[in-house]
């Protein structure tokens, strides 16, 4: 029986294009390479949050302490270490071993190369086999392994293929112990909630389906092969398991509220579930449909008149069907749970449309069959072409750092150095020392008009985050600081009540602009702040991007203002009084 690990196992020149392919995501790679951390990643939903929760656990050493009642000083005045991503995961590690942006790059590298082999393995072991598809199984891998994905994520998207190989092969026959390795492998570096338990229910699926066959022995290799994921998710996840189950805290997704979210009626879930199906979501990958289609099209056309064609139509209907009514099913869930959550309020904490995790797999497994009705020649190679420039294409972190070679990337898109701009708040905390005597871990800050994860990532300690989850009474206690404001714009208020991941300061003049560049620089003219409430949680600083042109009013005072050449942001920073 053949090695799950087929690079290992495939002869000479197999491995040969395999590796000529890895060497080509490598150079693809070398985009980011730039001096003094002046390299572009991700912001949204990446920098802005899911790299300074790992800094933060780091940074206090408590990515494993998992003990009841552990807090994380640094963020939300003490919040609880279960609400944060497990300490298993790699890049937490990775973030323990070397600086933010290395580990970020390093673990972006890792993820592709890791989705790019387990592409490879799927196609070469079950859906391209032969010695012919082997250089059409490396350009698949590569398209595979350049899709606009987010790596933070580990290899939830990507590393897919890997878990679609292991199952069909736990289908043929016993599996040997390697293949338990790579489903515990795919536990260990990726998300539950995100992507983890939409492949738990598809393998579900299938067991049931050899279960409903007869084939009792195929189910139950089946049903092994997902108990050791589940069980894998179990040990990584266990901080998020410990505080559903043992009750740590009430979180503020139980106060999610879609029917004031959700934007209703028909024309509105048509045309988002529109943009599932021909765009995709940034998160799991984008655009992912035409060379799919394409070959779909080509295949049910130039397949010769017959029943075979015939029953390849039918095949191809009922895929992209499926795919259509997925995106239907994520375009709607929004109205669909503004209905339900009141008969359901797990609705509210759960999101079912991240089904999308599992789309880009279902798109390239779509375009691999139509390829194999496909004759062998350029019209094949088109396609993968076409996939792979329009992975990279829409990959925005890859493109915009080729505009950065380039120097025409966009002032409103920042690298890691000038977002982070550890020398314009090493000015900060240098002031703040030199006139108080108080390290960071004296006093509470929190930002207007950045992302507090800056603030973090400088070693700061903030009373505003950017989290999924955390608990419901800190978002209680919060909002009285930015009553005036929320009281001012109702699409605020509806951001941060029915809402609330972003537990941050608010400005209705500012509106959602969280990212208020040095130039042009902003004023706000009336900011209703309660600095009372901020005093009680503990804060003492306001960092602001803009400056307030009346301080007093909002119970503060002028600290002073810090500018950097280098910098994206110019900063004031108020003393609460």
């Amino acid at each position: 029986m053949p090695a799950p690990f087929s690079a290992i196992a495939l002869p000479f020149r197999p491995r040969r294009v395999l590796l000529g392919a890895a060497l080509a995501l490598l150079l693809l790679a070398l985009v980011y390479v730039a001096p003094a951390g002046r390299t572009y990643i991700l912001l949204d939903d990446n920098l802005d949050t899911e790299l300074a929760t790992g800094y933060a656990l780091v940074a206090e050493g408590k990515a494993l302490d998992y003990r009841p009642g552990t807090v994380v000083e640094r963020l939300l005045n003490g919040l609880p270490r279960n609400a944060l991503r497990p300490g298993l995961q790699p890049l937490v590690g990775l973030q323990a071993l070397l600086p933010t942006l290395p580990a970020y790059l390093l673990h972006e590298l890792l993820v592709r190369l890791a989705g790019l082999v387990s592409m490879y393995w799927l196609l070469r072991r079950h859906l391209l086999p032969g010695p012919r598809n082997v250089a059409l199984c490396a350009g698949l891998a590569l398209a595979w392994a350049v899709l606009p994905a987010y790596t933070t994520y580990g290899v939830s998207v990507l590393g897919q293929p890997a878990v679609a190989a292991v199952l069909l092969q736990l289908r043929r026959q016993p599996a040997r112990w390697p293949n338990y390795v790579v489903l515990g492998m795919f536990g260990l570096w990726s998300s539950l909630v995100l992507a983890g338990v939409f492949v738990l229910l598809a393998g579900g699926v299938l067991l049931l389906w050899e279960a409903w066959r007869g084939r009792y022995q195929a189910a139950g290799r089946l049903l092994l092969g997902l108990a050791v994921l589940a069980a894998t998710y179990l040990v990584v996840e266990y901080p998020l398991v410990s505080a559903l189950l043992g009750g740590q805290f009430v979180s503020h997704r139980l106060e999610f509220d879609y029917a004031r979210l959700a934007l209703t009626g028909a024309g509105v879930g048509l045309l988002t579930a529109a943009r599932y199906f021909l765009l995709g979501h940034y998160h799991s990958g984008q655009l992912v449909w035409l060379a799919p289609l394409l070959a779909a099209g080509g295949a049910a056309f130039l397949v010769p008149a017959g029943a075979a064609r015939n029953q390849l139509r039918r095949v191809l209907v009922v895929w992209v069907g499926a795919l259509a009514g997925a995106a239907l099913f994520c375009g709607f869930y929004p109205q669909l749970t503004a209905v339900g959550q009141q008969i359901l309020p797990l609705l509210r904490a759960f999101n079912l449309s991240r089904l999308h995790f599992l789309l880009p797999l279902a798109w390239f497994c779509l375009l691999v069959f139509s390829l194999r009705h496909l004759p062998a020649g350029r019209g094949r190679w088109a396609l993968v072409a076409l996939q792979l420039l329009l992975g990279l294409g829409f990959n925005t972190e890859w493109t915009l750092n080729v505009r950065r070679l380039l120097g025409r990337l966009p002032a409103s898109e920042p690298t890691y150095a000038a977002y982070v701009a550890p020398g314009l708040f090493g000015k900060v905390q240098q002031a703040i020392v030199e006139r108080t005597g108080q390290p960071p871990a004296a006093y509470r800050v929190a930002c207007l008009g950045f992302p507090p994860a800056v603030a973090t990532l400088n070693g700061f300690f903030t009373l505003d985050a950017y989290l999924n989850n955390y608990p419901l009474a800190y978002k209680h206690a919060f909002r009285p600081l930015i009553a005036g404001e929320l009281a001012k714009s109702p699409a605020l208020a509806t951001y941060f009540d029915a809402w609330g991941n972003r537990c941050y300061l608010f400005s209705a003049e500012l509106g959602k602009n969280f990212r208020v560049p040095a130039t042009p620089a902003r004023t706000v003219q009336h900011w209703q702040f309660d600095a009372a409430a901020f005093r009680r949680l503990g804060g003492r600083y306001v960092f602001s991007a803009a400056r307030l042109a009346r301080p007093g009013a909002s119970g503060l005072r002028l600290f002073g203002q810090y500018a950097s050449p280098n910098a994206y942001w110019h900063l004031w920073v108020y003393e609460v009084l």
